[in-house]
């Protein structure tokens, strides 16, 4: 049995995506982003204190991008990896972990605009720049995606994958920042993975806590 601890809107939301899109048995613990993480039975899980952790037949898992290699490995048949050898697998790689460049300028405005609740903690200066390397991110997204290939609907010439998952989950949460208005491109590719059902199933229950009260965190002027 593979297991997930899981924070909603969190990094995890890319493993629980990808078990989604598996379409393999497994079971969500839901975890709250609170204290809970820094206690001592979740870090012999993960221990940094984050999400996502995986056990899986008694062995423990924790960073992302670790995890989707490993379980894109575990089930090749479901087309969702680049294996050695694979024509795409370079792209592959380099794109499974953009997502996480994208991942620490989001964090780093999660910060400024969520977890640092006086106004004088926050800085309007690194609110702007973080926000202003997003939209780079943006950038580099949108030349991959505007590349003249035929059927460019996803990030590697041989079709959807779990790049596509990564990075997509990262821009999930970086929509929260930094709008994807001037980004043609990234945006139709995003809204073609927000129609899938792996996508809509790893979105916050109506139970669920969330990490993001608002859709859209404007810079703080000070």
């Amino acid at each position: 049995m593979i297991t997930l601890y899981h924070v909603p809107q969190s990094r995890s939301m890319r493993v629980l995506w990808l078990l989604n899109e598996l379409d393999v048995e497994f079971r969500m613990v839901e975890m709250p982003f609170d204290k809970s993480l820094r206690r001592p039975e979740f870090l012999s899980l993960s221990p940094a204190g984050r999400v996502p952790a995986l056990e899986i037949e008694g062995e423990r898992m924790f960073e992302s991008g670790a995890i989707v290699e490993y379980l894109c490995e575990r089930y090749p048949e479901r087309g969702i990896g680049r294996a050695p050898g694979d024509m795409d697998r370079m792209a592959w790689l380099v794109w499974v972990h953009f997502a996480e460049t994208v991942t620490q300028h989001v964090a780093t405005l999660i910060q400024q605009h969520i977890i640092l609740f006086e106004d004088e903690m926050r800085s309007p200066v690194i609110m702007r720049i973080e926000a202003l390397r997003l939209r780079k991110c943006y950038a580099a997204l949108e030349a991959r995606l505007s590349t003249p290939v035929e059927n460019r609907d996803y990030l590697l010439t041989s079709g959807y994958s779990a790049a596509d998952i990564c990075v997509g989950q990262a821009v999930y949460m970086a929509r929260h920042f930094a709008t994807l208005d001037d980004f043609p491109e990234t945006a139709a590719w995003f809204e073609r993975l927000t129609e899938r059902h792996s996508y809509q199933n790893a979105l916050p229950g109506p139970d669920s806590g969330v990490l993001f009260d608002q859709p859209f965190y404007p810079a703080w002027e000070g």
